[in-house]
């Protein structure tokens, strides 16, 4: 008893517990956005005040002050762990900014000189009779052509990228398909120009066709290729092994497996990936100035005598070297991405329709 009355009086006459803080300080919400408009304002006066004429310069001193400045502020305030970690994401933005600035101002430029002549006759007209130092003319033929080089390439070298993918990654076993998986590889890194010469080369030179849209067509197909494969590959692995088990324990055999369960669940990458083939292809003009050879008139029939296509037509008018074919040149420019926009649009549209409905 003695005992327990002597413990007790000693807690307490014990000096109380230290407090400890458990939430360390940290910077305002605002106080990133408040850095960087005082980056941007020191970066435009060090640039005003040096004489430095590129606006580019300015922006790489405001990053290089909002950075150091952010590491700092923060390794005063946070402690220098928290520092890190605001260095890490301020590069993180640093870097997408710059990332952005050369594609917004590339917009820009585009569609504030390919404004001045797009409108209805120029889509609807031809280059026939014009001359290029006067305004006017279109590019409608231009269209035409590259919708069906485009298309024929699609149309070959999609179902045989795909029908590739599916080899390597449901059926590729031993040297085959590693022979397949190199060829690809290297096909990746092909150059558009020599794509062009070997088509070239064997379907104008050796089987002694003409000059045509399908030439320009086969050339296509073999740059698209590649990227169908890998794209359509690597959807394929990601889909996980246990709906093909399941499908599998069902009784359904491999092929039916593979149509039915493995690539309505992978359609949207897959839609994706031919996209971004597609959009490759549809600005390559080396092919297409070997074997289409261009032209200046609608030609409709893509087997049979030299096509136009926009970016040979873009290459077209800016050689000509006249303030018209500048506009025209800027003006088919936008149309190009235009149509490389809508197609990703399409894509996305199809894989979300395509998709798997979640739920049940």
């Amino acid at each position: 008893m003695s005992d327990v009355t002597m413990d007790s009086t000693v807690v307490a006459d014990s000096a109380p517990l230290p407090s400890y803080k458990l939430r360390q300080p940290r910077l305002p919400r605002w106080a990133p956005a408040a850095l960087a408009a005082a980056a941007v304002a020191v970066g435009v006066g060090t640039g005003l005040g040096a004489g430095l004429g590129s606006r580019i310069q300015w922006g790489l001193i405001a990053a290089v002050v909002f950075v150091a400045g952010m590491f700092v502020l923060a390794a005063r305030v946070e402690g220098l762990r928290q520092a890190k970690d605001r260095l890490a994401t301020s590069m993180v933005w640093v870097c997408f900014l710059l990332a952005v600035v050369p594609l917004v101002s590339l917009m820009w430029e585009t569609v504030s000189r390919g404004a001045k002549v797009l409108d209805g006759n120029f889509l609807s007209h031809s280059m026939a009779g014009v001359l290029t130092i006067q305004p006017g003319g279109g590019v409608y033929h231009a269209i035409i052509g590259t919708l069906e080089q485009v298309g024929i390439a699609t149309a070959i070298a999609a179902p045989i990228g795909l029908l590739t993918a599916i080899y390597l990654v449901e059926y590729g076993r031993g040297r085959l398909a590693k022979a397949v998986t190199f060829f690809v590889d290297v096909m990746t890194g092909i150059p558009s120009i020599v794509a062009g010469l070997f088509v070239l080369s064997f379907w104008i030179l050796m089987m002694d066709n003409g000059y045509s849209g399908f030439a320009g067509s086969m050339a296509l197909a073999i740059l698209m290729m590649p990227v169908v494969v890998r794209s359509t590959e690597e959807m394929l692995k990601l889909v996980p092994n246990e709906l093909r088990e399941a499908s599998y324990a069902l009784g359904v055999p491999k092929w039916r497996t593979i149509l039915k369960v493995v690539l309505p669940t992978a359609i949207g990458g897959i839609a994706t990936g031919v996209m971004l083939a597609v959009a490759r292809i549809a600005g390559e003009s080396a092919p297409i100035v070997l074997l289409v050879f261009g032209s200046q008139v609608i030609n409709n029939n893509p087997f049979e005598g030299a096509q136009s296509s926009l970016p040979y037509y873009i290459y077209e008018q800016w050689a000509a070297g006249n303030e018209a074919s500048y506009d025209r040149a800027w003006a088919a420019a936008l149309v190009l991405i235009a149509f490389v926009m809508i197609l990703n649009l399409v894509a996305r549209g199809i894989a979300r329709w395509k998709a798997p409905k979640a739920g049940r």
